[in-house]
């Protein structure tokens, strides 16, 4: 129950407005960019959401942990018997909740957009989102507190993010769920380590 109350603490749809916009912006200026050859559109399709979609996730990343760590709720839930681990893995649940759903919601408007661009829905949006948001959450804490950690987050999620761009473009399932698994797991413990540190 407690844990069930931290994660909708953290999911805050509000915060999913600025990346769904962004998202679809960059979609439409790809579009557009890559003129009317209807071949064109299709092949630069995969590559266009997955990269809209990564740049979206980066928005929200610099106020992930900010927020809580200037009010001292941490701390409060810290008191509460509650581990940083604990608190990580429900901030990722919540920035799905709150981020990726509604950006899956655009990724069936963006195919709208392109040529069969239906036939690039499926499963591996769902998973991969997973994945970036696990990402943005480490990033979050390894940067709670820095400043100019906006930029930071990209140096530091853009390379990791590579392998669920690849094969979530390259339609290699099966790797992105393996990569994603991994992320899931590795990243609470990679954020609370960063939020001892930030707290020491």
């Amino acid at each position: 129950m407690r844990l069930r109350r931290l994660i909708a603490r953290y999911v805050r749809f509000e915060d999913a407005f600025v990346p769904v916009a962004f998202f679809l912006i960059v979609v439409s200026l790809s579009v557009f960019g890559a003129g009317p050859e209807r071949d064109t559109l299709v092949q630069i399709g995969p590559g266009t959401l997955w990269t809209a979609a990564l740049l979206a996730f980066l928005l929200p990343v610099g106020t992930i942990f900010a927020r809580d760590l200037e009010a001292g709720v941490l701390d409060q839930l810290r008191v509460g018997g509650l581990a940083f681990e604990t608190i990580a893995a429900a901030r990722i649940l919540g920035l799905y909740i709150s981020v990726a759903l509604p950006l899956l919601a655009a990724c069936v408007l963006a195919s709208v957009l392109m040529p069969g661009g239906t036939a690039l829905l499926g499963p591996a949006f769902p998973v991969g989102f997973m994945a970036l948001a696990a990402l943005s959450v480490a990033a979050g804490a390894l940067i709670a507190g820095a400043r100019g950690g906006e930029a930071l987050a990209g140096l530091l999620i853009l390379p990791l993010a590579l392998p669920v761009l690849i094969f979530g473009a390259g339609g290699e399932f099966r790797l992105l769920a393996a990569a994603t698994l991994v992320l899931v797991v590795t990243a609470p413990f990679a954020a609370a380590a960063a939020l001892r540190a930030a707290e020491a």
